[in-house]
């Protein structure tokens, strides 16, 4: 069975692979004080006998016995061979970059995400969408493609969502029912009381259209004759306007259908605005979520950019 060591740091998860050590005289093999010196040093980089006695200042036949000691302890390997004046050069390589042992008692099972991709910051802001059983606890609600709502618009930010739940996938379960839904589907109340994230901003999307008055940093609706015209983001923060169309808004918000429940809206000024925001989760979270803090609100101003020319945003920037 395939041992794995997790390494966490400020960024996330990393892994190693782990070779046990079952048997206590191998284990006394690699023990001592110089052969632990040269394990650690091949377990970077292959090396040869004479590299490691010259980083190490000793003679090269004492690496010689030590090299000895590791092969029959099976902690090493020959990765390599060169020729060389004088014969051939064998480069020697660690089995594994973390070793180990392992007592027989009994396994625990543990519910915390350690996924290594996902930061502390991504589980605490989806922390409510995931239950105890680690499935996602919730509904992804796009807008209808089909002319719908007072606007007549049909939206064409909601195959981002996709991209969302294969993010979202990496740290939680699927669930039985469908976790996607269009807007027009979700017009019970009932149905509004759940977790709900809401992709796509109240042009498109009819229940961003109804949590809007209830976002510190809100789409800008004016009536008019024709019913409404946006006007770009208005920030309750900061009393900014943005109106550039690559621009959009990450914002979690307590579910005002169900206190105990959360909404997430990831929507912006135009489509290119939504994507913008998407990326900010899924590529960019932990620049995205620097400010996160154990609040019920949380908002953010993202604003989308195409730095390599291609005509598509790949990079994000952090307006407030």
């Amino acid at each position: 069975m395939k041992k794995i060591l997790l390494v966490k740091n400020e960024k996330g998860y990393k892994t190693r692979n782990i070779k046990m050590v079952q048997d206590p005289k191998k284990l006394r093999m690699m023990l001592g004080n110089l052969t632990w010196k040269i394990l650690s040093i091949i377990s970077e980089k292959e090396q040869y006998p004479l590299q490691i006695a010259r980083k190490l200042g000793i003679h090269e036949q004492l690496v010689y016995y030590h090299i000895k000691k590791l092969e029959k302890a099976g902690a090493i390997f020959i990765k390599k061979e060169e020729k060389m004046k004088g014969g051939n050069a064998k480069y020697f390589k660690a089995k594994a970059s973390a070793f180990g042992i392992e007592f027989p008692a009994k396994d625990e099972m543990t519910h915390e995400i350690i996924y290594p991709n996902i930061t502390d910051k991504v589980q605490s802001f989806f922390k409510e969408f995931v239950d105890n059983k680690n499935v996602f606890n919730g509904i992804i609600v796009v807008g209808s493609p089909i002319p719908h709502g007072a606007f007549k618009t049909c939206a064409r930010d909601g195959h981002y969502a996709a991209h969302l739940t294969f993010f979202l996938g990496q740290f939680m379960k699927i669930s039985q029912d469908f976790s996607i839904k269009l807007d027009v589907d979700v017009k019970a109340e009932k149905e509004k009381k759940n977790n709900l994230i809401l992709v796509g901003g109240p042009g498109t999307n009819l229940l961003a259209q109804e949590v809007n008055r209830y976002l510190p940093i809100k789409f800008n609706m004016q009536s008019s004759k024709q019913g409404f015209l946006f006007g770009g983001l208005i920030s309750e923060i900061t009393s900014q306007i943005y109106t550039s169309d690559a621009i959009g808004v990450i914002a979690k918000i307590i579910n005002p259908w169900d206190k105990s429940k959360r909404i997430i809206v990831i929507a912006g000024n135009k489509s290119v605005g939504t994507k913008s925001c998407v990326l900010a989760l899924t590529k960019y979270h932990d620049k995205t979520l620097l400010n996160l803090e154990k609040k019920d609100t949380f908002a953010t101003v993202i604003q989308g950019y195409d730095l390599d020319g291609d005509g598509k945003v790949d990079s994000i920037e952090l307006k407030e």
